[in-house]
């Protein structure tokens, strides 16, 4: 479970995020919408603890990350897969070492990596595109490797900030299928968007910024309901 409680966020002068309130639990797909400027980007920074709030707390699972050292916020970024809008795969890896890499980077053993690896590419439908480099896979297959490097460390929740951004509207009913399967399997995804027609058609809870404030939490919402 997730909660900000008061938070607020300052830049300078400027109010990013103003005393909000809020509880996420386990297993939520969680739609956060906005107009640019509204909070949203700020909102899944400070849950990375890319940032700090300038006031309230945020706890995770309890555990109030606001208070945690430096040197602890990897353990917390464990338990986050996050999927971006330009996937930030690497270029000179392939489909199989840009998800590997995920599991490296913690220490993995090889034995586990070569286990997992193959089973997370089938899960997202890419086990024949193992051995491509990322400038021979379309966008949807893109962001079909970041989502399972995203998951490879089986994470207990998914940030997705605008995950289908640069993708055409068929391929991103593909992506948010998957999603939708990602999170009835029990990942909790959080997704930043602007994209009303997904918005509209899964009706899952929405959570609407509007200068920094929480103006709606509906638990089965559209992308502009009242």
């Amino acid at each position: 479970m997730i909660s900000f409680v008061g938070v607020t966020k300052k830049y300078k002068d400027t109010v990013a995020l103003n005393n909000v309130s809020l509880k996420i639990n386990s297993g939520d797909f969680v739609f956060i919408v906005g107009s640019s400027g509204a909070g949203k980007s700020t909102l899944i920074k400070l849950l990375l603890k890319e940032i700090e709030p300038t006031e309230g707390k945020i706890y995770f699972d309890d555990l109030d990350i606001t208070e945690l050292g430096y040197r602890k916020v990897p353990f917390i970024r464990r338990k986050i897969g996050v999927v971006f809008q330009d996937f930030r795969l690497l270029e000179e890896k392939t489909v199989y070492e840009n998800v590997a890499y995920a599991m490296e980077i913690l220490g993995a053993k090889g034995r586990d990596i070569r286990r997992n690896v193959p089973m997370y590419l089938s899960m997202v439908g890419l086990s024949e595109k193992a051995n491509n480099y990322p400038k021979e896979l379309s966008g949807g297959e893109m962001q079909r490797v970041s989502i399972a490097r995203a998951l490879i460390n089986n994470p207990g929740i998914l940030l997705a900030d605008e995950p289908t951004g640069n993708l055409d509207p068929a391929i991103s009913s593909e992506i948010m299928e998957l999603l939708e399967d990602i999170n009835a399997r029990g990942t909790t995804i959080i997704m930043a968007t602007h994209d009303s027609n997904i918005v509209n058609r899964m009706q899952k809870r929405v959570i609407e910024l509007h200068g920094g404030q929480i103006v709606r939490d509906q638990i089965r919402g559209g992308y502009n309901d009242l």
